[in-house]
């Protein structure tokens, strides 16, 4: 290695290649194994997203964990590096927080004169991120994430009707809450949907309002 690349990154001596690589290794095995008791307890309802970002973290954090070491100095820096980690919007995938925090790892340790250990960690983050990426579904392609909001009377009583027309015309419709609007004169139900566009949008929307005690329907894209 060149001389002005030794000097730069003198920390690497403190930690065998050998040691870092085991390390490295077992995190990402650990990281399976929590991924994998996650994904064995939840059953079906397993976020795929989830197993990810359980997997990546614990590499990160080894990662993290080694730049430290024993030296307080460095633990204190990284604390306040990772508390100006800010999103002014939804940060709709947990991967993407985790990508973030894996640039903060990285930033850190080739600051603090390691390059042994992130060059290492890399290949291994990318795996983990490749593996349990999880697979796009079929209509992946043609559909989008949107937010449906349903308002409807405080004594609605055609639950079971707008499910019926959820499933037929929005099928996978997930709740995401329902909360008092307008001062208590109606309810809102909000639910997370996945159509092509404005066709089905507009086709949601004559179906839901066509159903006695619905008084508004508004579809918005996820995140907006």
């Amino acid at each position: 290695m060149p001389e002005f690349l030794t000097s730069a990154f003198a920390n690497d001596s403190e930690l065998s290649f050998g040691d870092a690589a085991t390390r490295l290794i077992a995190a990402l095995v650990m990281g399976c194994l929590v991924a994998g008791i996650y994904r064995w307890t939840r059953g079906r309802a397993a976020d795929h997203r989830l197993l990810a970002t359980l997997v990546l973290l614990t590499l990160l954090l080894s990662v993290t964990t080694i730049v430290i070491g024993n030296n307080v100095a460095r633990a204190f820096s990284i604390v306040g590096a990772l508390s100006i980690v800010r999103f002014r919007t939804v940060v709709e995938d947990t991967r993407d927080t985790a990508f973030v925090i894996c640039a903060v790892a990285m930033g850190l340790a080739v600051g603090a004169g390691y390059i042994a250990v992130p060059s290492m960690a890399l290949p291994l983050i990318a795996l983990a991120a490749k593996v349990f990426g999880g697979k796009p579904s079929k209509n992946a392609g043609a559909t989008s994430s949107f937010t449906l909001h349903v308002k409807v009377a405080p004594d609605f009583a055609e639950r079971a009707a707008l499910r019926r027309e959820l499933d037929v015309c929005a099928p996978g419709a997930q709740l995401l809450g329902i909360e008092s609007v307008r001062a208590g004169a109606a309810i809102e139900r909000s639910y997370e949907i996945a159509i092509t566009g404005e066709r089905e949008a507009d086709a949601i929307i004559d179906r839901l309002s066509a159903i006695q005690g619905v008084v508004a329907v508004e579809v918005v894209r996820a995140g907006k």
